[in-house]
């Protein structure tokens, strides 16, 4: 692996009844904000929950930092959300967040007040807006302080001022030692928020790289005219680019329902 790299993906490759989702997909996560856009079927959810090891390639390979480290590699420190997480709607949200803080050893209360959950943390999950239970979600995932944290669509259906609140909650996780990967199609957020860019189509990489240089090379203004100048050929570019839709962006929710849908605790759930 690369001195940066905290994981590395190798000639990935998945598919589902013989249809390839991603197609020799080969790429570095380095520290701090990473997103993840294309077009919706492009492989984005498919290619998180392989991150995590929610999914099993079908070739390739994925390759972690602390793999590499002196303790062979059983310190799993990767925390994910889903695009939809089952949290217990009849249980409050400190009790859910105390359920997962008790198995890394870290304070529910203060994971709460990360995310700016404070006041909420005696209601009900089923009482909590969508944004707050997304917001919930990005504690859960960063519970433990993982090395990498995996946010599938985390503003996904929420207002703009939820959407803003959320990413800025992603965004404060991340840093020189910690890296989050965020799929979005809130190229506005992603503008302002990511440091690294990957762009999907086809299950293929398009580009990746530094935010600051993509921009540079193709000469672009910001972050929705880089997309538009990488994906130009489809027909559908303007449409995907605020669709905010909750469904999985490759199509395989049905076919991989437990993979996608778990709750993947940092730290103690096997890759």
């Amino acid at each position: 692996m690369s001195e940066r790299a905290l994981a590395e993906v190798v000639d990935l490759t998945r598919t589902y009844s013989g249809i390839r989702v991603l197609d020799e997909v080969s790429l570095s996560i380095s520290s701090g904000i990473t997103t993840i856009i294309g077009p919706n079927g492009s492989g984005k959810s498919t290619l998180l929950g392989v991150l995590t090891g929610a999914v099993e390639p079908t070739a390739g390979t994925v390759r972690h930092a602390h793999e590499d480290s002196a303790d062979g590699g059983n310190d799993k420190r990767i925390g994910y959300l889903p695009q939809r997480v089952p949290f217990r709607g009849e249980f409050t949200a400190r009790e859910t967040l105390g359920f997962y803080a008790a198995l890394v050893g870290d304070d529910p209360d203060a994971a709460l007040a990360d995310v700016g959950l404070s006041d909420a943390g005696d209601r009900r999950v089923a009482a909590l807006s969508g944004g707050m239970r997304r917001l919930l979600g990005i504690a859960q995932a960063t519970l433990g302080d993982p090395t990498i944290a995996v946010l599938d669509e985390p503003t996904s259906g929420l207002d703009p001022d939820m959407r803003e609140r959320a990413f800025r909650a992603a965004a404060a996780r991340a840093s020189d030692d910690t890296a989050v990967v965020v799929s979005s199609h809130d190229l506005d957020l992603i503008d302002t928020y990511a440091d690294d860019v990957i762009i999907l189509d086809r299950g293929r990489v398009a580009v990746e790289g530094s935010r600051d240089r993509l921009i540079d090379d193709y000469g672009v203004d910001d972050v929705k005219d880089l997309y538009r100048a990488v994906v130009s050929d489809r027909a559908d570019t303007g449409s995907d680019l605020d669709a905010g839709d909750t469904d999985s962006d490759d199509g395989t929710k049905d076919r991989d329902e437990t993979a996608s849908e778990s709750v993947h605790v940092t730290g103690v759930s096997d890759r």
